[in-house]
């Protein structure tokens, strides 16, 4: 949102993003268009050679030559993400202006820890002394607060210092010293979008004196949002919906917004996912909104196998044959676009099919599609 918006200001923009979905060039974006190959390659050949014994992770390695592809092209404005973390995470190396924080739960705990107070006090580190630190999570972690207290970071909170309000039509947003009114929604699909909206406002408040943008800029930007994988409702029948959703958090989430979609008569899960995740928290929060499940391999160590995920379905009470009120089926696949193939021919004109659990998994689906005659 801050970069379709900050491009619909007028402004030059790099972004940068993981993972990426079909192509790694996906994950550095100037003024909204993908690196090209050669652009990359001479970034990854840069950073080779100066290296020398340093030994780099893949992602080091790439965080380093993307940034430095960003450096010579001088935009006006970067937007980073940090995913993993924050403390330790390797784009933290960059002395941000603004940070957001989004919504904390329970994610890499191997590395980040078991409870929302470990892991939001790993992602506050992402806040600066004098700087914005812009909370969104609407019940955030007290160690969020302590360590924004504690560097002296400009914390602003939502609920506090930032709100929004909305009808079915239109919302409004409210902060420190501005107000948006009568704004449209986003283009993003999503029950969670108008809270990470709000987020998104309230940096672009706090950067106003370098970064005005215009009213206008803002609904431009917010009408042509795009962010593939998330809940991403693909046209045609029956409706094919594609989300990432990998964790309990999100899969609450996705479960709120399928909700909101309306009657299907059945709903079909192509599922593949991490060992390494939550697997019966994500089912139990998605088990009540899905009929028939299609799990899928992924590519992968870690990875869980098709097996595995319906050994986990059968332990969470979801058992071929007669369910809770309607008959539940189990099917294992090699691949997520098998696993898709096979729902469509099961599927009803009037159903509707979920690909999630796993970027790999959505990726699978969409790499399909952009092949030709796909």
């Amino acid at each position: 949102m801050l970069e379709s918006i900050l491009l619909a200001a007028g402004y030059r923009v790099g972004c940068y993003t993981s993972p990426h979905l079909v192509r790694f060039n996906e994950r550095a974006r100037l003024d909204g268009e993908a690196a090209t190959d050669a652009a990359l390659i001479e970034q990854f050949r840069a950073v080779d050679a100066v290296r020398g014994e340093v030994a780099l992770t893949y992602f080091e390695f790439t965080t380093l030559a993307i940034l430095r592809l960003f450096q010579r092209a001088s935009p006006d404005a970067l937007v980073l993400e940090i995913g993993l973390g924050g403390r330790l995470d390797a784009v933290n190396v960059v002395d941000a202006d603004c940070a957001i924080l989004t919504c904390i739960d329970i994610d890499h705990a191997e590395f980040l820890g078991d409870t929302r107070e470990k892991i939001g006090w790993e992602k506050a580190h992402v806040f600066r002394t004098g700087r914005p630190a812009i909370l969104v999570d609407p019940m955030p972690p007290q160690s969020v607060i302590d360590y924004a207290g504690a560097i002296g970071a400009d914390l602003r909170r939502f609920g506090r210092d930032f709100n929004y309000a909305g009808d079915r039509q239109q919302w409004s947003w409210g902060g420190r010293t501005q107000r948006r009114n009568a704004l449209a929604y986003p283009a993003l699909r999503g029950a969670n979008q108008l809270l990470n909206a709000s987020g998104v406002l309230a940096a672009l408040e706090a950067l106003r004196e370098r970064l005005p943008v215009s009213a206008q800029a803002i609904r431009q930007g917010f009408a042509t949002v795009e962010l593939p994988g998330r809940f991403q409702v693909l046209a045609g029948r029956p409706s094919v919906v594609l989300d990432v959703a990998h964790n309990p958090h999100a899969a609450a989430h996705l479960a709120a917004n399928l909700d909101s979609m309306g009657f299907f008569p059945f709903t079909y899960a192509v599922f593949g996912m991490m060992r390494d995740k939550d697997v019966a928290a994500t089912i139990a929060a998605l088990r009540g909104r899905i009929d028939h499940w299609l799990c899928t391999d992924l590519p992968g160590a870690r990875a869980a196998k098709a097996s595995e995920l319906g050994a986990a379905l059968r332990a969470a009470g979801i058992d071929p044959g007669r369910g809770e009120d309607v008959e539940r089926t189990i099917e294992c696949h090699p691949t997520p676009r098998a696993a898709l193939s096979r729902a469509r021919e099961r599927a009803g004109d009037d159903d509707r099919i979920l690909v999630f659990g796993s970027f790999l998994t959505v990726a699978d689906v969409l790499a399909a599609r952009t092949r030709p005659g796909s």
